[in-house]
């Protein structure tokens, strides 16, 4: 949950937040401007009307995507890739501006006029510089065939259904979420412009001396990933590559077949496997500093200074606009704020008209952990809920817990842990809480698999985890010298 959160309505939520904001409302461009630092060029190709239009997206993608990652040395290792394949590009004389996303979702695309993204999350999970460029240049393939003029012409096709969602539905969160979803699918290219894209990337590839297999094995690795995170089955996929990017067999053995050109798989090009590990070494993983931590049940926010934790069973998803908590029984919970500026009376804000459904005769004033709060209960559709807001500083935490309608006794013993678990942190606390980070280390004699998933931190399926982010079959081995990524703070 990114600070200070705008609330948004998100699964079971919307049914009763009747007056919330979306993060949609903000305009992103009277507060981010195109990075003044690009890691390819200076400037973006001048008097091109291609470059013109990535320019007017570039500020939303960078504030969706939580910003721009800066490291030097990753930024180094990204135009390193970057530069080796524009030398074999369709067009070596079109420049890039790359754009490391601060942002773990697993992602890559490119808008025209040369701007290529690609996020921390994907550059975490991909286990050399091979994979990387693999991605790298099936997105480049996308700008210099021009597949985004295409795109460009499907958006403007789309206006007027565009404004009259907005207009329409303006003053609605659905409406929102509605146009957001048609811009959504408006960005993903057709499927065979990702063929086209696949077919010249696994080209450069090859040509520019990386392992041209590399494309077909971090697309079953984003696969694999894909369903590793697929447990947590509230998790919005809508800002993952594979949701615009579908890994099908049939991409598989393309990539696959027009690898074999090149050579033997295994003998065929370079990984660049030690100065990709060398760049990433310190990368933030997870959740940043400004969106809180999830270990485990607890969530954490050390600039705000608070914690809780959710029931045994329970899953935390910290998205952009709320941390999300599912369990057993399809109960779900809500955590998010707002800004108390009023300072008014917490009973008279939870019947303020935010909540619908809301039963005022259960109303109630009380004190969690020393702090001022207030609980009510409301029902709508097929949901119970439990409203509980909690006055901290200049905030007012929000705790919304549903249960399918009727499981009264489940939404009273969640509410009630949550509420008991909901402190403020100590300073000491709060400065001592880290981000967790990728971290290289070398495999000495006596190590294993486990022992070094062991050491793994912010997940409870740690070998899996493992597993996936140094791209190891179930059969592989490691040896005394092989360098592995773990989490680690």
């Amino acid at each position: 949950m990114k600070f200070p959160a705008r609330v948004a309505s998100v699964g079971l939520a919307f049914i009763f937040l009747a007056g919330c904001q979306s993060l949609l409302d903000q305009s992103y461009e009277a507060e981010i401007a195109p990075s003044k630092s690009p890691q390819i060029v200076d400037e973006v190709q001048k008097n091109d009307p291609r470059a013109e239009m990535g320019a007017r997206e570039h500020p939303r993608i960078v504030a969706s995507y939580g910003g721009e990652y800066r490291d030097l040395k990753t930024e180094q290792l990204v135009a390193r890739i970057t530069g080796a394949l524009t030398l074999v590009s369709e067009n070596p004389a079109q420049s890039y501006r790359i754009t490391i996303l601060n942002s773990p979702a697993i992602n890559a695309f490119a808008l025209p006029g040369g701007y290529v993204y690609v996020t921390r999350g994907l550059l975490a999970l991909a286990t050399d510089a091979s994979e990387v460029a693999a991605v790298l240049s099936h997105e480049m393939a996308h700008v210099t065939a021009n597949h985004g003029i295409e795109r460009q012409q499907r958006e403007e096709a789309e206006v007027i259904a565009s404004r009259v969602v907005t207009e329409v539905l303006s003053s609605e969160l659905a409406g929102k979420q509605a146009l957001a979803r048609s811009k959504l699918r408006l960005a993903a290219f057709s499927r065979n412009q990702e063929l086209q894209a696949d077919v010249i990337g696994v080209r450069m590839l090859g040509e520019a001396g990386y392992d041209p297999y590399a494309a077909a094995r971090f697309l079953d690795s984003m696969g694999a990933y894909g369903r590793f995170m697929a447990a947590d089955l509230d998790a919005d996929p809508t800002m993952d590559f594979l949701s615009s990017h579908p890994s099908t067999p049939q991409r598989v053995d393309l990539a696959r077949r027009h690898a074999r050109q090149f050579g033997m798989e295994g003998q065929a090009g370079d990984r660049g496997r030690d100065y990709y590990l060398d760049g990433i070494d310190g990368l933030l993983f997870g959740d940043s500093p400004q969106e809180g931590y999830v270990r485990g049940r607890t969530f954490l926010h050390g600039n705000l200074g608070i914690r809780f934790e959710v029931p045994q069973g329970f899953s935390i998803d910290n998205k952009a606009e709320a941390v999300m908590a599912t369990g057993p029984n399809d109960i779900a919970v809500r955590f998010d704020l707002v800004d108390d500026k009023a300072g008014g009376s917490l009973t008279d804000y939870i019947a303020s008209g935010w909540v619908t459904g809301l039963r005022p005769e259960t109303i109630r004033s009380t004190f969690v952990n020393g702090m001022p709060a207030a609980v009510a209960n409301a029902s709508a559709d097929k949901w119970d809920f439990d409203v509980t807001v909690i006055r901290s500083g200049p905030q007012i935490y929000r705790f919304l817990t549903a249960v399918p309608k009727g499981n009264i006794a489940a939404l009273e013993a969640t509410a009630n842990q949550l509420r008991g678990s909901f402190r403020r942190m100590s300073p000491t606390e709060a400065a001592n809480l880290k981000p967790l980070r990728i971290r290289v280390v070398v495999v000495k004699p006596g190590d294993t698999l486990q022992t070094l998933a062991d050491k793994m931190l912010g997940t409870d399926r740690k070998v899996e985890l493992f597993r996936l982010l140094n791209g190891l079959p179930i059969a592989a081995s490691l040896k005394p010298g092989d360098r592995v990524k773990i989490v680690a703070e």
